[in-house]
Parts: C-alpha cells; sequence; structure tokens
C-alpha cells in the first residue's frame, strides 16, 4: 500500500492506494485533524467507497440472472488495490477494474476510477464507472467519510450541531438487527424536526445504527461546534444519504454519507435489477458522480 499526498496552503491530504482512501484531513496551521484516525476500538476505516453495492443485502448475497451471489456489506472495492492512474499538486486519479476475481461474485467487467481535487480548503471526491460487459450492469456507489466530533478534547458530542440545507423536517430509515431498511410508506416514516436547519446531536442518535435520508430531501450536511460555530460541510447531489456512528459506542466521530443506492429492505424478495435506488448501465455507458467536503478556518 503507497501514501499519496495533496496539499494547499492549509490543508494536507493523504489517500491510501489500498481502496484509494482518503486516510487523512489536516489543518496544516493549527494542526487540526478532521478525518476519524481508523481506530480499530470504533471503527477501522476513514472514508472507504462503497462499491458495487452500498448498505447490506438480504441474507448477505443477491440474485442475478437465476444465480445467488454472496457479497458482503458495502461491496469489495473498498478492500482492493487500486492502481495510480496520474497525479498533479492537487488532484489525484486511482483506478480499479473488474478481475476473475471480482467476476467470480459479481458478474460484469468494469472499470472504475476514484478521484480527489484540493482546491483551497475544499475536497472534491470523484467518481467515474463504465460498464466494459455486453450487458447491461446494475451497481450502487457511495461514499462513507467519517469525521472528528467532537473536534477537542473535552468535548461532548451531543454538545455539537448538525445542519442541513432545509428548515423542513427530515423523513429517515431506520436499520433494524440484520442490517436492512425498515421500509414504511414515507409519511409515516420517523422525522428529525431542525430548528431552522439545526439538529443538537443527540446522545441517543444513533442507537438504533444508521439513519437513512431518502427522495433528494437534503444535498449539504454540516457539523457545528456548541458555540456554534461552522467547521466542516458536505455537499452532494446523490438522492439519499446515511449518517452513521457506531451504535450505542459514543463513537468520536459522524459519518456523512452520500449514496447512490442503499441497503436492502427487511422485506426485499427480488433480484438484483430489482433493488431499490440501484443504477444501470448499458454496455460502453460511463457513470459521474462527485461529492465535496469543505473544511472551514476555526
Amino acid at each position: 500500500m503507497a501514501t499519496h499526498i495533496l496539499k494547499s496552503d492549509t490543508l494536507t491530504l493523504q489517500i491510501a492506494s489500498s481502496g484509494a482512501e482518503l486516510i487523512s484531513i489536516r489543518d496544516s496551521r493549527m494542526n487540526t485533524e478532521y478525518l476519524w484516525n481508523g481506530d480499530p476500538v470504533y471503527w477501522k476505516r476513514h472514508a472507504p467507497i462503497l462499491f458495487p453495492f452500498v448498505g447490506g443485502l438480504k441474507n448477505k448475497s443477491y440474485q442475478y440472472d437465476g444465480k445467488v451471489y454472496p457479497m458482503s456489506q458495502h461491496g469489495f472495492a473498498r478492500d482492493m488495490e487500486f492502481d495510480l492512474l496520474h497525479e498533479t499538486k492537487n488532484e489525484i486519479w486511482f483506478a480499479l477494474s473488474s478481475t476473475e476475481e471480482t467476476y467470480a461474485k459479481y458478474p460484469f467487467h468494469f472499470h472504475l476510477e476514484l478521484g480527489y481535487r484540493l482546491t483551497e480548503r475544499t475536497i472534491t471526491v470523484m467518481w467515474k464507472v463504465m460498464n466494459e460487459d455486453e450487458k447491461t450492469m446494475y451497481f450502487s456507489i457511495g461514499g462513507h467519510p467519517a469525521f472528528f466530533c467532537p473536534l477537542k478534547e473535552g468535548e461532548k458530542q451531543s454538545d455539537y450541531y448538525l445542519h442541513f440545507d432545509t428548515d423542513q423536517p427530515l423523513h429517515y430509515l431506520l436499520i433494524d438487527d440484520a442490517g436492512m431498511a425498515v421500509k414504511k410508506p414515507y409519511e409515516e416514516q420517523n422525522r428529525l424536526k431542525t430548528n431552522q436547519g439545526f439538529l443538537p446531536i443527540g446522545p441517543h442518535m444513533f442507537d438504533q445504527d444508521a439513519l437513512i435520508i431518502e427522495e433528494n430531501q437534503c444535498h449539504e450536511v454540516s457539523l457545528w461546534t456548541p458555540s456554534k460555530k461552522l467547521y466542516l460541510t458536505v455537499s452532494f447531489d446523490a438522492p439519499l444519504f446515511g449518517l452513521w456512528s457506531p451504535a450505542r459506542k459514543n463513537a468520536p466521530f459522524i459519518c456523512i454519507e452520500p449514496w447512490y443506492g442503499r441497503c436492502d429492505s427487511s422485506d426485499f424478495t427480488g433480484s438484483l435489477e430489482e433493488r431499490e435506488w440501484g443504477n444501470q448501465l448499458e454496455p460502453g455507458q460511463p457513470f459521474e458522480a462527485s461529492y465535496s467536503i469543505k473544511i472551514e478556518e476555526m
């Protein structure tokens, strides 16, 4: 595994070739780290890519073309070594292509590229997926960045705030014990009620695992200090996103996760083609998406 570095005047990024994973966002002047450090006591990762699945699958498998394929949560890309495509002072790209090993568990020929661009205090995370097969390809893709919250020792996460780019209540789904979404009609879903977009981070917010927010309800989520000072914003065009911190562990980080896809519903019985929020590509067709992380000066 190699580690690559991008620098601006005030930020330094570290990206690992393993999983093409962003592993550090550090303010070079203040020596403040914003990305979770991967301590396995809570969670061993930092900001993995989720591909070709987001979340878990019913019975840890999926059905395609009359065959059942086992698949681990979030797919396999996060655990594979990516090739370096090209690198400049403020941008880097990695690539992963299908192999015999991936084809045995995911029967599609694909090419995946993952890029990072650093512009002053904004990181843009970019995805490109290409269907190199002769048949329609079905996939999901998502981000899973984890950010320190609280930022400073002696502070409590429950004194911090989330802020959303809407003042409307956010409808969300919960996860059951098997990691599946507990599906409910939109009007019957749980709700996060904000005050002008602000939501205090309650001590029991993640007791039932992730919160799944669908239907393009929000496209910008920020973290704010106890004194309501903005320090980090994740912006995205994805139609759904997740909020997560390890259930009942009081972990000092929160994940803000833009998704094109999600875990199966607890009552799902369909095939790969029928998975909710999935994406499809025709032969030779590309898919491109991105999200950004902006770090404020503190």
